[in-house]
């Protein structure tokens, strides 16, 4: 029996994309050099923030209600916990890009939200010291998401199906004509009829191409120690923050330490999406003492109590970006029977229902319903 679609790439969006395909009948291979879920990409680290206001843009708002609807589908196909309601608070000075942005979608789908001033946000949550001129927006739907626990039950998900996943395979490049795809992998060459693309931040070597300037950089989740209990979940919210300096930095509630870890309050976990003073790196060597002290710099005038609360434990992951920080999804424009899901810029967790669902429509019809044009793969080709 001959295979219809190999999926390269089994994280995040090769998961998703695998079990869409395989649980609509399509005969699926997927590759991987590693085994996921795994720690040399873009979904460690326990968590990742899912929210509907989106201040990248209001064109994500639709795709963030279906991929709602769908963590809710995988939730009940699987039995696993995978999202946790928290509610959401946007946070900076009012024409900041995350609080305008922001408020932005909200307005224009209709959203349910609430603009809180900075006297309000320390009333409802005091472990956030705003300045006075800040102001949040808040809604009740966001939380958070599970990386690891998502991309494993996906691929058991894809797996029951009838997908055929193989781990341990590196693949070194590919071809497609008239007569399908060749994908050229270490242990020899796989043939399809069609290829999906989800290479992570090995993007740059198999989608070379496209000619996309990507970018792949470290970032350092950072786990604190604290002892104050406003930062428990069901009294914190998850948060985005924009400094008056540009610094964008996220979080999440506090969680209960790791069995033997010696502290005995809550495990507060940050993340630096911006940093305006950082040097790039695209290593995922340990984290370092110096990251957490330039993280804690950044952090003080909003969690003083994160910031002081000692050395924290770190998770490094890499973001592959693109020049706009929009993703890449879309058919390849030189050949039909290719597909790209790529460029995920640090934010596309949040989407990986949605992703799968409109990457396998793309592999299996040539279209979807779901408005992608800003995702266009070929939008950074200069003309000749």
């Amino acid at each position: 029996m001959g295979t219809d679609v190999i999926v390269v790439g089994l994280g995040s969006m090769g998961a998703a994309t695998a079990h869409q395909l395989a649980s609509r009948g399509i005969r699926v291979v997927g590759v991987d050099r590693y085994t996921p879920p795994h720690t040399n990409g873009a979904h460690a680290g326990g968590s990742r923030i899912i929210r509907l206001a989106y201040a990248e843009g209001a064109a994500y708002v639709p795709l963030l209600r279906r991929a709602y609807e769908l963590w809710a589908e995988i939730e009940q196909a699987s039995g696993a916990d995978l999202l946790t309601p928290t509610g959401g608070l946007m946070l900076g000075r009012p024409n900041s890009s995350t609080v305008a942005g922001a408020l932005a979608s909200a307005r224009i789908h209709g959203l349910a939200h609430e603009l809180l001033d900075a006297a309000e946000i320390r009333r409802r949550f005091p472990v956030f010291a705003p300045d006075d001129d800040e102001v949040g927006v808040y809604e009740e739907v966001a939380g958070f998401v599970r990386p690891e626990a998502t991309v494993g039950t996906l691929l058991d998900l894809a797996g029951r199906a009838g997908a055929d996943l193989r781990y341990g395979v590196r693949v070194t490049g590919w071809s497609a004509g008239p007569g399908g795809v060749t994908v050229r992998a270490d242990e020899g060459e796989l043939t399809a009829a069609r290829l999906v693309l989800c290479p992570g931040a090995g993007a740059g070597e198999l989608i070379a191409d496209l000619n996309i300037p990507l970018r792949v950089e470290r970032r350092v989740q950072h786990f604190w120690p604290v002892t104050d209990t406003g930062f428990a979940l069901g009294r914190c919210p998850i948060w985005l923050w924009e400094s008056a300096a540009g610094a964008v930095a996220y979080g999440f509630p506090g969680a209960e330490p790791a069995a033997g870890s010696g502290h005995r309050g809550l495990v507060v976990k940050t993340g630096v999406h911006v940093d305006p003073a950082g040097v790039p790196r695209s290593d995922l060597g340990p984290a370092e003492p110096a990251e957490a002290g330039r993280a804690a710099e950044l952090l003080a005038p909003l969690l003083p109590a994160v910031a002081s609360a000692g050395q924290p434990d770190g998770t490094p992951c890499l973001y592959t970006l693109t020049p706009d920080e929009h993703f890449v999804v879309g058919r390849h424009p030189r050949h039909e029977a290719v597909t790209v899901a790529a460029g995920f810029s640090g934010h596309g967790f949040k989407f990986v229902p949605v992703i799968g669902e409109i990457v396998a429509d793309l592999a299996q019809h040539g279209a979807t319903r779901h408005d992608i044009d800003l995702f266009a793969p070929n939008r950074f080709e200069v003309p000749a």
